[in-house]
């Protein structure tokens, strides 16, 4: 589809295709209908078995870890990243950030295992651009993906009133709300059953880095031990699905 800014005179087309041409990918008008797609995503299996089927979303790159997301960005060439949560090497919404921060255009939508009371809000508040679980994924990711590519957001009832309780005035503030994004994760892990070494291993961390994450969660959330952590996470209904 030509784009076509106010309608111009035929002697200014060529100076405005000029500077169409010069834009980021995600920045240029959509062609032909299409979605290019980029997917960070470890098993990237759902998002491909939903999408082989779609004419106008493609997917034109791929990524299974952290690392390789941050590649493709820095690359470029496609309108979107469809971005999963738990990846090995760097994730979550410490890796949400910087690619908000190396490409501020480009659009993100999660799509993830964790249920949306644990992550969404934070995804959001990160950068992304909408949220989506892969439970939900069969019947709403190709609405999802027209919807973020086109500039709007894409989230739940829950997940917008959530942010729209957020920014009023508090009334009750639980504790696992105080703590920060990294310290957030690290506290998912931990009631996951991931050790200390496991965690620093998958977040890039040293144990002593994680160990200070651990104790600092322990006295932001009042709890003496990691025992008292997982009630709390149950109680609250922040324990992910568990892994086979």
């Amino acid at each position: 589809m030509d784009f076509d800014p106010g309608r111009p005179h035929v002697g200014n087309r060529n100076l405005a295709a000029q500077r169409i041409d010069a834009l980021p990918h995600h920045q240029q008008p959509e062609a032909a209908g299409f979605v290019e797609v980029a997917v960070g995503d470890a098993g990237a299996v759902v998002a491909q078995h939903i999408l082989e089927g779609t004419d106008e979303i493609r997917v034109v790159g791929e990524a299974v870890n952290g690392f390789e997301v941050l590649a493709q960005v820095r690359r470029g060439g496609f309108d979107l990243l469809l971005l999963d949560l738990s990846m090995p090497g760097r994730s979550g919404v410490d890796l949400i950030r910087q690619i908000k921060d190396e490409a501020p255009k480009l659009p993100m939508l999660v799509l993830t295992m964790h249920e949306e009371e644990q992550y969404a809000v934070r995804t959001i508040r990160a950068g992304a651009r909408g949220y989506l679980t892969k439970e939900s994924a069969g019947t709403q990711l190709v609405g999802a993906i027209r919807r973020v590519a086109s500039g709007r957001p894409y989230i739940s009832e829950e997940v917008a009133e959530q942010l729209a309780l957020e920014a009023m005035p508090a009334q009750q503030v639980f504790p696992h709300k105080q703590l920060s994004d990294r310290e957030f994760e690290v506290f998912t892990l931990l009631v996951g059953g991931k050790s200390v070494s496991d965690i620093a291993e998958q977040l890039h961390l040293s144990a002593k880095t994680v160990s200070t994450h651990k104790a600092r969660i322990l006295y932001k959330m009042g709890v003496p031990s990691l025992a008292e952590l997982v009630q709390y996470a149950v109680a609250h209904h922040l324990l992910g699905p568990l892994k086979h």
